[in-house]
């Protein structure tokens, strides 16, 4: 089966520990600390591979992780980080939190390499908590923990146009005729058991992408048969083409299987209902009417171009029509956006280590009333997953220490200007 799902944990690197050492040479010996840093854990990164057309490769192991950083060393040695995992995904990839269903990324048109999740800072090592009353420091800090995630990757094929229509009707032979595609073709029911995307180049102007969606039956919307695996492909379509059996070579009723073809997109998102649609009645070489019968296609006219669908009589094998079609659909596109649909982050790793109600202490050194230390383990997280080198991490410093209140905190406990606060391997002079 066509391999679109699938449910994996990701687990980023811990960062290493901060080392505890101290300097011994001869004729130095009492040297000062000389710990090294830990290193940083690695990243769980997601990148678009071109040759990745399903998820095949996350059905069968399911759990992900980075390399942890390495502890410090003696003589300030900065330990190695970790190496970051780069998880190759196909163009076209959702990424979700798997318990709220939340979008974290979409891995689509330029977004083709996303950090999900960061690993741990490496811990200081006790270099950095010499003072001059505490010279001999035998304390370092921790490596910041590592990130675990469960998350869901669902593939929505990226394309212009959907074909959609009951199995049997046509479409895969369309999409090999009008583009470079080379589906399987078979008479009988689902045959097609997976997406197929194919360009369609037009004489004169831009041509456009176009999928075969997997035919569907009443009921896909609640998940019957396959439905909500064909369903998921259509989300990103700007222009449906319904396929229809104008020549009723099966026995159904072409006006009935569009209705009952568009319940089913209503009733799985409403918003893709209401997209622009085109009606392909296809198999018009082997219509064959009847003395004072009515002819199909303007039957489908009458009910569906009052609507505003409009209705091409096209041969799938015989090329008749298919010209109008597709310059039709074209130019419906052309009066819409041409940005691809893209599916906006919802869910931000990393956000709800900020907003746990983690315990905190302000208190001011025993060593040096001007020296004020802030600790605990919300403030460790903090500083493990902000870089406080840039602009942006240090204004999301700022507001954090504002609105946990430890500024506050930090007023009360009698801090003037210019005494100095140390948070770990940290330490900054306060100014209001």
């Amino acid at each position: 089966m066509f391999a679109d799902r699938a449910k994996i944990i990701i687990r980023s690197g811990k960062g290493g520990d901060g080392h505890v050492s101290f300097r011994r040479e001869l004729y130095v010996p009492n040297g000062g600390p000389d710990g090294g840093d830990g290193g940083r854990g690695g990243d769980i990164i997601f990148e678009i591979d071109e040759g990745l057309n399903t998820l095949a490769d996350y059905r069968h192991k399911r759990k992900f992780k980075a390399q942890d950083g390495e502890e410090g060393g003696k003589r300030r040695c900065h330990g190695k980080s970790g190496e970051d995992l780069i998880l190759k995904v196909p163009a076209g990839t959702i990424i979700k939190e798997a318990q709220t269903q939340k979008v974290i990324a979409d891995m689509s048109g330029e977004n083709t390499r996303q950090v999900i999740l960061k690993g741990g800072r490496g811990g200081a090592g006790n270099q950095h908590f010499a003072t001059s009353t505490m010279q001999v420091p035998k304390y370092a800090q921790p490596g910041q923990p590592a990130q675990e995630l469960e998350v869901l990757l669902e593939l929505k094929v990226i394309a212009d146009v959907g074909l959609v229509g009951f199995p049997n009707v046509g479409k895969s032979t369309l999409l090999s005729r009008v583009t470079n595609a080379r589906p399987k073709i078979a008479n009988y029911h689902f045959t097609t058991l997976n997406p197929n995307l194919g360009v369609v180049d037009l004489e004169g102007g831009d041509g456009f992408v176009m999928a075969d969606i997997p035919g569907l039956i009443e009921g896909a919307s609640q998940g019957v048969g396959l439905g909500h695996e064909f369903l998921r492909h259509i989300e990103r379509t700007k222009v449906m083409i319904h396929m229809v059996d104008a020549a009723s070579t099966e026995g159904r009723d072409p006006v009935a299987d569009i209705y009952a073809i568009n319940r089913e997109l209503e009733a799985y998102n409403e918003e893709i209902a209401r997209r622009p649609q085109v009606i392909a009645a296809n198999k018009i070489d082997a219509l064959v009417l009847e003395e004072g019968g009515e002819d199909p296609v303007e039957r489908l006219r009458k009910e569906f171009e009052p609507q505003g669908i409009p209705v091409y009589a096209v041969s799938a094998v015989s090329g008749q029509g298919l010209r109008e079609l597709l310059y039709g659909v074209k130019e419906r596109l052309d009066q819409l956006d041409p940005m691809p649909i893209l599916f906006e982050p919802e869910y931000f790793p990393g956000e709800e280590l900020f907003q746990e109600n983690l315990p905190y202490t302000v208190t001011r050194s025993l060593e040096d009333e001007h020296v004020f230390v802030v600790e605990g383990p919300r403030i460790e997280k903090m500083l493990g997953y902000t870089n406080l080198d840039s602009e942006k991490g240090f204004v999301f410093f700022q507001k954090f220490l504002k609105d946990t209140g430890i500024l506050k905190e930090l007023e009360e406990a009698g801090i003037q200007e210019g005494d100095t606060v140390r948070m770990y391997g940290l330490a900054f002079d306060y100014f209001r």
